[in-house]
């Protein structure tokens, strides 16, 4: 009979290449806004699975998503961010 053992100690090794790199961590610092203001309509979306939207349920979406598209837009309007690739 062969044991079956498992590979987590292999998987799950602490190794310094696995932490996330400082540009990393500022890329996700810059993405924060955005990533909040999709969870808020997220959470507003969800709200609205299990009955029929009402008028203050619309306007919260509808304000969500305008604070989407605006985290969006400032997002990628950012001078400061770096090209990558072959832009010249």
């Amino acid at each position: 009979m062969e044991h079956i053992v498992t590979a987590q100690d292999a998987v799950t090794a602490f190794a310094e290449f696995m932490e996330p790199t400082a540009a990393e961590l500022e890329a996700i610092e810059r993405e924060m806004p955005l990533v909040l203001a999709e969870v808020d309509l997220l959470d507003a979306q969800i709200v609205c699975l299990d009955r029929v939207p009402n008028e203050l349920d619309t306007r919260r979406i509808r304000r969500a998503l305008g604070r989407v598209l605006a985290a969006r837009a400032a997002l990628a309007n950012r001078t400061d961010t770096v090209q990558s690739g072959g832009a010249a």
